[in-house]
């Protein structure tokens, strides 16, 4: 729970939301518990800004396990290890359903401005040719890990293959953040038949998160388990390859901008052709983000600029802000620590009640092992 406050805590817009919600300024769609865990997150938020001193978030806590009691569970009179992606999940839904507004025209969802991914998926049967379209706005992507997996973005592009709890034996089922298969009914052939399902981001938020699910339910033993492989992540993300031909066209502008802005830098003249392959580095300055956990990773990338700037500012690179990491071999004990950037550049490690300086070195280190990973861009 600290771990993941701390992540949330240093997104500067969601920060300005919590200030401007009153203890009154709950509306009839919000029950009355998510209005005081937004309230108690206002506060809690409000206490890490003023004090100096280690903060013990109790009123938080308690409104936390009030509205989902399943972090309140106890073992042998202790309280259970608890998934830190579950937390980061639940209290984005919570925020987004308490900070939403209802004025004008529109209602403004603050939590899926900030971050919010959309995507484009086509749905398709190669056995009968039917084919379907859908979008969908999600709060995080996931990258599925396996032993060909070794780099952030092979993990997003990978299709990982499993059986179906509930399906008969041999019966797959493939998943990918943006490819996977599903076996539904088919109208065309009158039985059921198998559909690939690919995906692509057609609208970016100002903070990806990118979850590295580490945790999986292992049959044979009949409980939970962590892959430890490592995972190596870059200080910089640019993830265009994944955004739909739509999308791409908006970023071109923005990128061709950066490109001219490091070309200066080095000496090259500013309509000088400069690759654009996701080898080149683009810097950004300014960005945050926020992280997701659960022993399985998530990565929240920042995107400067408020809606109205959004087509000529957003680039598709992320700069790293903050990295969730569970410490620990087992899925069901461990620590979760949180991994913040400062906005002198510095980053800092949240471990409980003890904050630690680390270098930026210190952060890709941090791929895999026994540390699971959430990073923020």
């Amino acid at each position: 729970m600290n771990s993941t406050v701390q992540c949330l805590h240093s997104v500067p817009e969601l920060k300005s939301a919590l200030v401007n919600y009153s203890h009154s300024g709950r509306n009839n769609d919000v029950d009355q518990t998510s209005h005081m865990l937004t309230v108690a997150t206002r506060d809690l938020f409000g206490e890490l800004d003023k004090s100096v001193k280690p903060v013990a978030p109790m009123q938080f806590w308690m409104v936390l396990r009030k509205k989902y009691p399943q972090f309140g569970q106890l073992h042998n009179g202790v309280f259970m290890q608890q998934d830190a992606e579950e937390c980061w999940t639940q209290l984005l839904y919570t925020l987004s359903q308490s900070l939403r507004s209802l004025g004008s025209s529109e209602s403004m969802d603050t939590v899926k401005d900030l971050f919010g991914i959309e995507l484009a998926s086509r749905i398709h049967c190669q056995e009968s040719c039917e084919e379907s379209s859908e979008t969908e706005s999600v709060y995080s992507l996931k990258c599925h890990i396996s032993q060909e997996v070794n780099h952030l973005h092979e993990g997003l592009k990978h299709v990982v293959v499993y059986k179906l709890d509930d399906a008969p034996p041999m019966k797959q089922k493939t998943v990918s953040a943006l490819k996977s298969e599903l076996e539904k009914a088919s109208p065309a052939l009158g039985r059921s038949a198998i559909y690939l399902k690919e995906s692509r981001i057609n609208g970016l938020p100002r903070y990806l998160t990118i979850q590295f699910v580490r945790f999986f339910w292992k049959r044979e033993s009949n409980q939970k388990a962590k892959i430890l492989r490592k995972v190596d992540y870059p200080l910089e993300l640019d993830i265009y390859d994944l955004c739909s031909d739509e999308l791409r066209k908006q970023l071109e502008g923005p990128r061709q901008i950066l490109r001219n802005n490091e070309g200066g830098k080095l000496g090259l003249k500013a309509n000088e052709k400069i690759s654009s392959s996701k080898d080149d580095d683009v810097k950004m300055t300014g960005a945050e983000g926020s992280s997701n956990a659960s022993g399985e990773s998530s990565v929240t990338i920042s995107q400067e600029g408020v809606p109205s700037e959004k087509e000529t500012r957003l680039t598709g690179i992320y700069d790293l802000v903050a990295v969730l990491t569970h410490k620990g071999r087992s899925a069901d004990s461990g620590h979760y620590v949180a991994w913040v950037k400062q906005e002198s550049g510095k980053w800092i490690e949240f471990d409980d009640d003890n904050p630690i300086p680390q270098r930026e070195e210190d952060i890709v280190k941090l791929s895999g092992g026994a540390n699971t990973n959430v990073l923020n861009w």
